[in-house]
């Protein structure tokens, strides 16, 4: 006899408070996967847009879930809310920008400086 697999009913809700990609999943889905189906289901309205799935950060019960685990892996039971549809928070975190020139650095020293006197 082949064992059911357990799905869960998610949401996952975006810097201003808007919810995205409300669905049911496998719990053998990939965090990858749910990031790339939300990547693509981002409204385009919003100022603030991933652009790519490392882009985005996904936090269920105050941990950031890594792209290579499943739902199960990562501790996502349907027992958490009974009946209920489980929200994970979204944060958009695109890669650093190039670093900074020497020259850049050097104006920053010049503007970072204190006039402070210890006696």
């Amino acid at each position: 006899m082949a064992e059911v697999e357990e799905h869960v009913e998610l949401k996952f809700r975006i810097y201003d408070g808007t919810d995205i990609g409300h669905g049911t999943y496998a719990s053998s889905t990939t965090v990858a996967t749910i990031k790339q189906r939300l990547v693509a289901e981002w409204p385009q309205d919003k100022s603030v847009m991933p652009k790519i799935v490392s882009d985005l950060k996904l936090i269920h019960a105050g941990k950031f879930l890594e792209n290579s685990t499943t739902l199960a892996e990562s501790r996502v039971h349907v027992g958490d809310d009974p009946g209920g549809v489980i929200t994970m928070h979204v944060v958009v975190q695109p890669p650093v920008a190039n670093k900074k020139t020497d020259k850049d650095q050097d104006e920053m020293r010049k503007n970072n400086w204190c006039s402070c006197t210890i006696l």
